[in-house]
């Protein structure tokens, strides 16, 4: 089912559908939900998602989980080719996957399932190799560890608006002071409401929006000093020593155990 579209399938008697699609770099989904769960695998390109409660960011060669029902945009970050396993909402719940957004590493046995399913008839004999495949596939997607690729959003309208407003200018500049005045709050409360809504300070969640930037940038293509400095650090092996220290791998690592992946 390569290049297909998403609505023609959403209620087909089948428990889970899987699809193909190609995308031009800057292709965007405006606000949109699904009746079933969509597992999106970006086989290659980066995908951002935003819902109200955050944004997620997946590199290439992983995947982000999105429950039925969930408002979300996405965003392709250069050439993006999607897989989509389409998940019912019976099936999602046997299989106990989240009801909440999460990323997902994939493990080469994922891939080539997904592979192998984009090729199957959309009435599948579910008693047969077919129905035994995309058994499998709902399982191995349950069985996948999670990523920490995501930046919450607080639920207050204001604290919200300053937090969007920095994922479209990330930098490790923008201040609590700054922050908290553009929200119309003094300092200490600023810094109370963020903890109690995001469950992390402004100063961590405010590099994780970085990190999940800067990911997306070199995934790209652009190079580590370029996006150091965009992001408003100090140097390039600052920004190195704070992405390690998060992901456990300096940039140049991260990104070629994922071209290897």
């Amino acid at each position: 089912m390569r290049n297909t579209l998403v609505d023609p399938f959403e209620d087909i008697p089948r428990g889970v559908v899987v699809t193909a699609n190609d995308y031009a770099a800057g292709s965007s989904f405006p606000v949109h939900a699904h009746r079933r769960g969509q597992f999106a695998f970006a086989a290659c390109g980066t995908i951002s998602i935003t819902t109200p409660e955050g944004r997620w960011l997946v590199p290439p060669q992983r995947a982000c989980w999105i429950p039925a029902g969930v408002a979300h945009e996405m965003t392709m970050g250069g050439p993006v080719t999607m897989l989509n396993a389409f998940v019912s909402p019976d099936e999602a719940q046997a299989a106990q996957l989240p009801a909440d957004c999460c990323v997902y590493g994939v493990s080469a046995l994922l891939r080539q399932l997904l592979e192998e399913a984009i090729d199957l008839p959309a009435m599948y004999d579910v008693d047969g190799r077919a129905g035994k495949l995309m058994n499998l596939l709902v399982a191995e997607i349950a069985s996948m560890s999670r990523l920490s690729l995501h930046a919450p959003l607080p639920v207050d309208p204001r604290l919200a608006r300053a937090c969007r407003r920095l994922f479209d200018a990330p930098s490790v500049a923008t201040g609590l002071d700054m922050i908290a005045a553009e929200t119309g709050m003094s300092r200490r409360t600023f810094t109370r409401h963020f903890r109690v809504q995001t469950g992390v300070s402004f100063a961590e969640w405010r590099q994780q929006v970085c990190l999940l930037a800067a990911i997306e940038r070199l995934s790209g293509g652009q190079p580590v000093t370029r996006v150091a400095l965009d992001l408003g650090y100090a140097s390039p092996s600052a920004f190195s020593s704070a992405f390690r220290r998060v992901l456990g791998e300096t940039p140049t690592q991260y990104l070629e155990t994922r071209r290897t992946a």
